[in-house]
């Protein structure tokens, strides 16, 4: 199995490559139609070098009919540094990009994705081919990407810890039905199914609507919501709290935390969304101050 260490030393080697294809912004601009035929010309090339179409992909300035004619270029194209720099580069056509990138390793799609000249939508393209591909790789590839890659790739690990192994469900509900300490224990006994949603919940790319959405999610289990309602930062945000309200999974204590700082009004709208069981329920629409939810405790 692959460890996380060797996982880091292969993402630096592919954001190596891929940063040695950037268009290079400080490069003098030339009139775009004055090169176009000499651009064309190199494209077509077909004994174009991987040097050659490696420094022709370092002008920002290349229009898509020039980068289309290089993507047909199958002397040029033997060369994965030429495919990334090729997908990276901002004028690159979608229908050109997003196959090539389905040729990728993982690191490479996660660089490609977070390459800030890339265009918003094949970034998304990117994304959704690597999420396609989480069941597939090690552990030390999953908890790397949970570190650095893109929000949506950790939203989808969030996802996928759900599904990931019956072991961690199992474990999961048996902590729900522990008190709040000894649930905090038993996650630092963790799967590394559990070290890999811990770290996505870390990365700095995952927003606070991408994780609503993981844990509204139907099959999001105590294990996700459990690391949410007691995690530093998320637990404390208001919308956060509210998302936690309106799944299955939250026990009483916190549900009754989080209850007490929202109005009654907004406090029954959440519930009639909610999935937490009647009893909960019952208990979130009488608490009002702090002595009630000590005794409810």
């Amino acid at each position: 199995m692959l460890q996380s260490d060797e996982s880091e030393e292969e993402i630096r080697e592919a954001e190596t490559a891929a940063l040695s294809t950037v268009p290079a912004a400080s490069m003098p601009l030339v009139p775009a139609d004055s090169l176009l035929p000499a651009w064309l010309a190199t494209a077509a090339d077909p004994n174009l070098t991987e040097d050659l179409a490696l420094a022709l992909l370092k002008h920002a300035e290349l229009t898509p009919e020039v980068l289309e004619v290089l993507a047909k270029n199958g002397n040029a194209l033997k060369s994965r540094k030429m495919k990334i720099g090729l997908v990276s580069h901002p004028h690159t056509p979608r229908h050109v990009s997003v196959p090539l990138a389905r040729q990728f390793y993982t690191f490479e799609l996660m660089k490609v994705s977070l390459a800030p000249v890339v265009p918003a939508d094949v970034k998304v393209a990117v994304d959704d081919v690597l999420i396609s591909r989480l069941n597939n790789v090690t552990v030390g590839e999953r908890l790397t990407l949970a570190r650095r890659a893109s929000g949506r790739v950790a939203a989808a690990l969030l996802r996928d810890v759900n599904s990931a192994s019956g072991k961690t469900k199992t474990q999961a509900k048996d902590a729900g039905d522990e008190s709040s300490s000894r649930r905090l224990k038993s996650f630092h006994a963790e799967t590394p199914e559990l070290r890999v949603m811990k770290t996505a919940l870390e990365n700095p790319r995952l927003t606070e609507a991408l994780l609503i959405h993981a844990v509204l999610q139907p099959g999001a289990t105590v294990a996700l919501v459990h690391a949410v309602a007691w995690h530093e930062k998320w637990a404390l945000r208001k919308e956060i709290r509210a998302a936690l309200l309106r799944t299955e999974h939250l026990s009483l204590a916190r549900a009754l935390e989080f209850g007490r700082e929202i109005p009654l009004p907004l406090r029954r709208e959440i519930l009639a969304s909610s999935r937490l069981p009647e009893k909960i329920k019952e208990q979130l629409v009488l608490v009002g101050g702090e002595k009630n939810v000590a005794g409810s405790s």
